[in-house]
């Protein structure tokens, strides 16, 4: 009989941001594959996990280690997949693991939870029923900025994760593409320091302090918002 991949969500920040079926899908499977074992040791001695046989899964080794983790299933292992933080494969590698159980009839089950993408939205006071998910954009300048315009017209709210050190750079190359538009930042959520700023562009990049992981949602077109 193979084994099943189950897709867990674990916290964000905050440990304690975990579900009890989270919890248990842990304790109850052979193998754990995660980004950084070192990381994952944390969340498992918080929640006195022990004995757990963790395999890393990251974006260098994601194509070899999805065939080894292939085999480990039909051999009926049941394994988790976790991230960092949050829902893996949310600009986090398993896609490819996840294609390759589809494509080998191997069930795959989503044990929900917290995810930076979803938190962000919720607590933005901007549109929540129509949004384009961005995730981190391109390092080089000319592709970022490629990227963006595609969407200067878009409909809903736009989702962007950025990097501590390239918030002020991006937040410089949308103001040229969407003006001044809302928008708001999430920084460390649900950690010690968490922030959350709500404004025009302008005003929010003087408010933004260089340091944490932040969440960007820009408010939708103008244009858009004046049709009827």
């Amino acid at each position: 009989m193979m084994g099943k991949l189950f897709v867990v969500a674990t916290p964000i920040g905050n440990l304690k941001d975990i579900t009890i079926r989270a919890i248990e899908t842990l304790n109850n499977v052979d193998i754990i594959l995660c980004e950084d074992t070192r990381r994952a040791k944390i969340l498992l001695n918080y929640y006195n996990i022990k004995n757990k046989k963790l395999l890393s899964y990251f974006e260098g080794n994601e194509e070899k280690r999805s065939k080894e983790v292939i085999n480990l299933l039909k051999d009926g292992k049941n394994i988790a997949l976790i991230s960092d933080a949050g829902t893996p494969l949310i600009s986090d590698p398993g896609y490819k693991l996840v294609k390759l159980c589809r494509e080998n009839n191997i069930d795959v089950i989503p044990i929900p939870g917290p995810s930076a993408l979803i938190s962000a939205l919720s607590v933005s006071g901007l549109e929540t029923d129509k949004f384009l998910f961005l995730g981190f954009l391109p390092k080089k300048k000319n592709k970022r900025i490629k990227e963006l315009e595609k969407y200067n017209n878009f409909e809903g709210s736009i989702v962007i994760y950025i990097s501590v050190h390239k918030i002020e750079e991006i937040l410089n190359e949308i103001y040229e593409i969407f003006g001044n538009r809302k928008v708001f930042i999430a920084r460390e959520m649900t950690k010690t320091f968490e922030e959350y700023i709500y404004g025009n562009l302008l005003d929010v990049k003087e408010k933004i302090k260089k340091k944490g992981e932040f969440v960007l949602i820009i408010s939708k077109s103008v244009h858009s918002a004046l049709k009827f």
